[in-house]
């Protein structure tokens, strides 16, 4: 029987199309204006907090839609922008700097369509409104941090070969290159024969009869560089994922820059206070054959330097690091038998072996964990650069007792806010080399809604156009094509708001546009061929049927070419040509769907079996 459907297929295009409407709803709900509060310092927001915000917002007429806590950070959700900007100042001059208030836009989709995971479409920061940062990362720290693992990879293999730090005069490092100066020429000829076969990516010469000189290569720095750079993305990107802000922006820009977008974070603290923060941890082993803390003209040998504790008082540590804190997987806090605040510490594959390894043959020492973290001095160096400033203290000396592994802890912590802070870059990943912001913008919704707003018109515009001229030129079939519309928006809506890194922007809407202008074409094309089919003479049965097939190859030779385009500008691409391939790939699918299958689905129902002796096409 020509154009005839079997009942499951009808089935499964009901069964889609509702599920396309179910995961595109969030959409037409919108967002909340909302204040997010969350500790300052030693402040910890709990249930008590949340009471006393609640209090305040119910005192001072400030009525809230919702007041949630989740992991310590408190959630308040309002009607419009003036209620959430007004208590948002409320809650700043009543709480004071004890807390961290920012204002945020979080979705109003109700609960039980989040139960089904509908989500709204992600948006871009052009559309939703937020936090804009420029970050710099300090490339120079890069070099000097590679000199000092090379040093120490040097002076490893020298001990190897029995010259010790005893035989080694003194070690100076300039940009780029490394002078080893040895006590007698022998000694220096022999570990340049020997760190020549072992170092192939460093070139050595001999510049006096008992120095040598190391340069590494400029692809050895570059390489480095660009690891640094790459890792500190991947760390930032961690980081913002603590923050939970959905659908953030993290690329690089040129050799040294890179941009963070977070959409609908509407305040800078709280992103500026994670994001910017540089600690780290370095584990060391104290160097028992040196008190200077009773004698300060000990000599300092090369393998060792002076660090203090938080008391100032000296403590002299190995320069070999054993651990770093880019080795750490998880932490988390805890209290230690005495209620104070500990970090319980979780390692990879790497520094699990690094830390059993070395603790194997030495127990019985002493182990320090050195707190470094780099600080902004405000001031510029003459390429406008901002100098930074290197700090560290030892907060914990602890004696190995025994063979450690992949898990430990750390005391000796303040207090609990900073055993939370310092966790929370631990989990998420401490840097390879400094950074600093730039540049930073606040932008606000406005012109994100009026981007939409604008968008959505032109989008009505041309649905306006398009049913006018369908419907007046196709009659029936004309008003197939346009139902089909409507179900390709719906569907694009809803895959958006699937897919996790889709992120809708500007170009997007643009996209949308483009794709609805294709899905009319297409049912453009298998009517006029229908129409052509009963001009030859056949049958109406006969003119759908050889209308649809004959309509087919041209609609999927267009369509796959166009496809091929916008991958390929998705792959080359980089933002707002990004978010329009999206979808566009996305529109391009459905129309192909919505425009042979879908209209020949509902031309079926109709006219499929029957009798038909007039079209109204």
């Amino acid at each position: 029987m020509l154009n005839h459907y079997p009942l499951w297929k009808y089935i499964l295009l009901i069964l889609i199309v509702m599920l396309g409407l179910l995961y595109a709803l969030p959409n037409f709900y919108g967002e909340d204006p909302a204040v997010q509060i969350s500790g300052a310092h030693s402040i910890v927001t709990d249930y008590t907090t949340l009471v006393k915000v609640r209090d305040i917002l119910e005192k001072t007429d400030c009525e809230n839609k919702s007041i949630t806590l989740n992991n310590g950070i408190i959630l308040v959700k309002f009607k419009n922008t003036d209620i959430q900007m007004r208590a948002c100042k409320i809650l700043m001059d009543i709480l004071g700097d004890k807390y961290i208030i920012s204002l945020q836009l979080k979705p109003a989709t109700p609960k039980w369509l989040d139960t089904c995971g509908a989500k709204p479409i992600k948006l871009g920061l052009d559309l939703r409104g937020g936090v804009h940062f420029l970050i710099q990362v300090d490339l120079d720290t890069v070099l000097n941090k590679l000199q000092d693992f090379i040093i120490e990879s040097l002076r490893y293999d020298m001990h190897q070969k029995n010259i010790t730090d005893y035989i080694i005069h003194k070690i100076d490092k300039t940009p780029g290159t490394i002078e080893i100066s040895f006590l007698d020429f022998n000694t220096c000829s022999q570990a340049s024969k020997y760190l020549l076969n072992h170092h192939h990516d460093l070139v050595f010469s001999n510049i006096k009869k008992k120095s040598l000189k190391v340069v590494i290569t400029t692809n050895c720095i570059k390489e480095a560089r660009k690891y640094a750079v790459e890792q500190n993305i991947n760390i930032l990107r961690n980081r913002v994922n603590q923050l939970g802000v959905a659908e953030p922006l993290i690329q690089q820009l040129g050799d040294d820059l890179i941009i963070v977008e977070l959409p609908g974070l509407q305040d800078t603290t709280r992103a500026k206070d994670i994001l910017g923060a540089t600690a780290t941890l370095e584990f060391r082993l104290v160097n028992p054959n040196i008190d200077i803390s009773t004698d300060s003209n000990n000599i300092i040998p090369n393998d060792s330097e002076v660090k203090y504790t938080r008391d100032g008082q000296p403590i002299v540590l190995y320069k070999y690091i054993i651990l770093t804190g880019s080795q750490i997987i998880e932490s988390t806090i805890s209290q230690d038998e005495l209620q104070r605040p500990q970090i319980n510490i979780s390692l990879n594959k790497s520094g699990a072996n690094n830390i059993s390894n070395f603790t194997q043959y030495n127990i019985g020492q002493s182990i320090a964990t050195l707190f470094v973290e780099y600080k902004n001095t405000g001031k510029k160096d003459a390429n406008g650069k901002k100098i930074l400033i290197k700090q560290e203290e030892v907060i914990n000396v602890a004696t190995i007792q025994s063979r450690l592994h992949n898990r430990f802890r750390i005391t000796g912590i303040n207090s609990r806010n900073e055993a939370i802070k310092l966790a929370l870059l631990l989990r998420s990943g401490t840097l390879l080399t400094p950074i600093y912001i730039v540049e930073e913008r606040t932008l606000g919704p406005t012109l994100g809604i009026e981007n939409i707003t604008k968008g959505l018109q032109a989008c009505l515009c041309s649905l306006i156009a398009s049913i006018v001229f369908m419907i007046v030129w196709y009659r029936k079939f004309g008003i197939i094509a346009i139902i089909a519309l409507f179900i390709n928006l719906l569907l694009i809506v809803g895959i958006m708001s699937l897919i996790p890194g889709a992120t809708l922007t500007m170009p997007g809407i643009a996209g949308i546009v483009l794709t609805l202008a294709i899905a009319i074409d297409a049912n453009v094309l298998i009517n006029e061929r229908i129409k052509e089919e009963l001009k030859n003479g056949r049958s109406i049965q006969q003119a759908i049927e050889k209308g649809y097939q004959n309509a087919f190859s041209s609609i999927v030779d267009a369509n796959f070419t166009n496809l091929i385009t916008t991958v390929i500008l998705y792959v080359v691409g980089t933002g707002s040509m990004k978010g329009f391939a999206i979808t566009a790939v996305i529109g391009i699918t459905t129309s192909m769907f919505t425009s042979i299958i879908g209209t020949r689905a509902i031309v079926n129902l109709i006219y499929g079996g029957k009798n038909i002796t007039r079209l109204s096409i």
